[in-house]
């Protein structure tokens, strides 16, 4: 595992800038990891098709709630189209399929690429994101 890697994982780790209530929020979604536990509620505010804002609550690994926080920085100010094309390549990285360029697109998510090489840590990493893609869907 890379420096780089511990290094984003440990500073959005005690440093979390997303976790917290988000009290003007226009939709919520739970997600769980059923194979370990990890849990997390996902606010956004969305405004004319565009996440103005987000955060997160809940608990788990050091690798879903770094990974929640880094995807939360990536797509705030981002269109819903655009978060999701995040979302199809941040999925594309998780299974190893993604070239240098894509990972670059993902900016400090791309330091979670080592993962698709540990199965047990796939599903932290995906944690937020799909609870993202799931409520993207479900508002769209």
């Amino acid at each position: 595992m890379s420096n780089f890697y511990n290094e984003i994982l440990t500073d959005h780790n005690l440093h979390p800038v997303h976790k917290k209530e988000l009290t003007c929020c226009t939709c919520t979604r739970d997600g769980v990891n059923p194979s370990c536990g990890d849990e997390i509620t996902l606010n956004l505010m969305i405004e004319n098709g565009v996440i103005a804002d987000g955060s997160f609550t809940g608990s788990g690994c050091a690798v879903s709630q770094a990974s929640s926080d880094i995807m939360l920085d990536l797509v705030i100010g981002k269109s819903t189209d655009e978060a999701q094309r995040l979302h199809g390549l941040f999925m594309k990285m998780i299974r190893g399929e993604a070239d240098e360029t894509e990972i670059g697109e993902l900016e400090e998510a791309g330091a979670l690429s080592d993962i698709s090489h540990m199965p047990a840590r796939v599903k932290c990493a995906m944690l937020g994101w799909k609870t993202l893609a799931a409520m993207l869907e479900n508002n769209s």
